[in-house]
């Protein structure tokens, strides 16, 4: 008799990472079960990417407004409907949601719903029932951390798996934390009226991007009337307000805690899985495999890039190695990193001071939107293209776009990049005119020394 509990490849965990892999492994051929505690999409659809994103929509839409005003069009806002915006992103969200589930009848994937008990590399239990498998893949993701901060316990915060759930636009945010996912909530909330602050406590902002970026989106911030702090130390936080040990006090009706996310190590810290010399993260080999032998690992779980396409990329290769078709591991330095403001990053590979400190002959271009005809037209001058090379051979070892689109226009120095293409390559490129992308090609030119444009 059939064991209908018998799977290839069971996938605990249902974001991006898992639900990625299971269509890639069904697609190899594996009969796939994915096992999901909690929402199908993880964290990504659910309350990360995507929330974020629709509202970031509804910001522009409204600075769209104010921005056309001075050319002739003078319209005005009467009213925000927070309700109707968040009915909007639970639509799009429900929707990708139907999407997955359509793959997964496509592929024959069968989803369970549940906790999953890990008993070892070939059984899981889940609500009783128990399955078999000949590999388990963990893609069990991270959750927000939330640092000791006195009084915070007796505050009524929010973390962003909260955050997306409220119906009522807050009047005053708080924000602490001022990385990538603070930053771009408030380019979310700070048009649509809400007065928000961000308090970092870390000595800069988005540590992670590009200094010269880091300035723009701070000048940015300034303009739309974003309180800003960093290096601060934070004393107490009251049911209203959050206190600085300098005396200042910001108050809220609303308090947002973005301070990062820490791995999900709850399976693996019951298999006793090896984890990294910090005890943060799980230890894979190349193909994605923990120090059990048939139990891979990917995702946030793993550490490196917390992003959602990083986590499906690995998800591919793993399930390959699986399936007995070996793939060499994500290579960092090809991973487009993207903030999504207004203007927005994205970025990829070694900044300046890296690949100096690797021993490169570093040279570099920087072309700002203001030289380009599109971007003028437009009305999206604020920016520029970096584009980091060597001397000798032109080899592109990283790139910056900061600007509106920059987050489209970066794939394409990335896939000239890792196809071993050079700045030539991309200077003799025909670009069509007038487009945001032709400051790609104006940056090699100008790294070149044969730029038309300036």
């Amino acid at each position: 008799m059939v064991n209908l509990n018998m799977y290839d490849l069971i996938i605990i965990g249902a974001g991006p990472g898992g639900y990625i892999s299971a269509i890639k492994a069904a697609e190899l051929g594996q009969k796939v079960a994915v096992i999901e505690q909690k929402y199908l999409g993880g964290t990504c659809l659910n309350v990360g990417c995507i929330p974020s994103k629709a509202y970031l929509q509804h910001s522009k839409w409204a600075e769209t407004v104010a921005a056309a005003k001075p050319y002739g069009l003078d319209m005005e806002i009467n009213q925000v409907d927070f309700p109707k915006l968040v009915d909007h992103k639970d639509q799009v969200v429900q929707q990708l949601k139907m999407g997955v589930q359509f793959l997964f009848k496509k592929h024959k994937i069968d989803y369970i719903e549940g906790t999953a008990d890990v008993l070892d590399a070939n059984h899981v239990v889940v609500a009783g029932t128990t399955y078999e498998c000949q590999n388990i893949l963990l893609a069990t993701g991270s959750h927000p951390f939330v640092p000791p901060i006195p009084g915070l316990d007796q505050a009524n915060y929010v973390t962003t798996d909260e955050f997306f759930s409220n119906t009522k636009l807050p009047k005053e945010l708080v924000i602490i934390g001022a990385g990538i996912i603070s930053v771009e909530l408030a380019f979310a909330m700070a048009p649509l009226g809400v007065k928000v602050t961000l308090l970092e406590v870390a000595p800069d902002m988005l540590l992670v991007i590009d200094e010269d970026a880091r300035n723009l989106i701070k000048a940015r911030l300034t303009e739309l009337d974003i309180t800003w702090k960093i290096g601060v130390t934070i004393d107490q936080v009251t049911p209203q307000s959050v206190q600085l040990a300098d005396g200042s006090a910001y108050h809220f009706d609303q308090l947002l805690v973005a301070t990062g996310r820490r791995a999900d190590l709850k399976v693996a810290n019951s298999l006793g899985l090896k984890l990294d010399d910090a005890g943060r993260v799980v230890s894979v080999d190349d193909h994605y495999q923990t120090s059990i032998p048939h139990i891979y690992a990917i995702g946030d779980l793993i550490g490196g890039y917390m992003l959602a396409h990083v986590a499906g990329a690995e998800g591919i290769k793993a399930v390959s190695a699986i399936a007995g078709q070996p793939q060499d591991p994500v290579d960092p330095n090809f991973v487009p990193r993207c903030l999504y403001s207004e203007p927005e990053v994205g970025s990829f590979g070694l900044s300046v001071q890296e690949a100096k400190d690797q021993g490169y002959d570093v040279k570099v271009s920087q072309v700002p939107f203001a030289t380009n005809g599109k971007a003028i037209a437009t009305g999206a001058t604020t920016g520029f293209i970096k584009l980091i090379s060597e001397t000798k051979y032109h080899q592109i070892l990283g790139g910056v776009i900061a600007g509106h689109n920059a987050t489209e226009m970066i794939h394409t120095l990335i896939t000239t990049a890792q196809a071993e293409g050079t700045v030539d390559e991309i200077a003799n490129s025909i670009f069509a005119h007038p487009t945001l992308s032709e400051l790609i090609g104006d940056s090699a030119n100008t790294l070149l020394g044969q730029s038309v444009n300036s």
